[in-house]
């Protein structure tokens, strides 16, 4: 894995719940100014230490994909879920419903992922091509988180609670209740406050959290790379063989 390589992490959760606040943080090292309304994607970029401190430590560019929440563009986020290799879950403390629709963020995204998956395991028709460019999916609500499917991806997943100096008087019943779901998916959690830097302040518990999830993507996309070089060499061995067997015939 290079440092030019690809690194995709989606950031997903109910609108409002402060994504785009969460990765100005994240990315920038600072709150945002003028948080707006995210409609479709916008990407910031990170740059991670992997391995830092490690003779194997390399920076890595990490895009965080903060997907828009509203309801109403539902349908058109499935183009942006394709070639990830993290998920950030993101709910807001004081709204419960937000939580619980986490299930539902990942329920859609990996739906949509085996849905990619078949697609392309069909050739490229008429019919295929419609279904790309004008996905019909049951409704966001119908879709719940499939545990088996999530395990088979093995995709790291960090859940984070947001707006915490709001929610502080319920902030202890809600880890309580996120620490069943977060366990389910094994995955690591935290509570910030987006407008403040100490949130996220070099060496806390929640920056060596953030930095340990990125590694995990960081070695998701290292495992990707290795299998698709090996399906490559397999390939390149496979028609050499076939090469030198006509060869031989001739």
């Amino acid at each position: 894995m290079s440092a030019t390589d690809k690194i995709k992490v989606l950031v997903l959760g109910d609108s409002g719940v402060g994504k785009s606040s969460l990765v100005h943080l994240i990315c920038q090292g600072q709150p945002i100014a003028n948080p707006l309304w995210t409609i479709g994607a916008t990407i910031d970029v990170k740059l991670h230490e992997y391995m830092e401190g490690t003779p194997d430590q390399k920076t890595s560019f990490i895009e965080l994909w903060d997907i828009g929440g509203s309801r109403s563009h539902s349908m058109a986020r499935n183009i942006f879920y394709n070639g990830f290799h993290g998920i950030i879950l993101v709910h807001d403390l004081t709204n419960s419903k937000s939580e619980a629709n986490l299930r539902k963020w990942l329920g859609h995204v990996f739906h949509n992922k085996d849905q990619t998956i078949k697609d392309n395991n069909t050739s490229l028709n008429t019919s295929t091509l419609s279904a790309a460019l004008f996905p019909v999916n049951p409704p966001n609500d119908e879709i719940d988180f499939d545990r088996e499917a999530f395990f088979e991806r093995n995709i790291p997943v960090l859940v984070v609670a947001t707006k915490r100096d709001a929610g502080h008087n319920s902030t202890h019943r809600s880890s309580q209740r996120m620490s069943s779901f977060a366990e389910e998916c094994g995955a690591e959690q935290m509570e910030v406050d987006c407008h403040q830097i100490r949130s996220l302040a070099p060496g806390s518990t929640n920056a060596v959290k953030l930095s340990r999830f990125f590694d995990k993507v960081c070695e998701r996309r290292l495992h990707n790379h290795n299998s698709f070089n090996n399906y490559l060499d397999r390939n390149r061995r496979q028609s050499s063989l076939h090469s030198n067997k006509y060869s031989h015939n001739d």
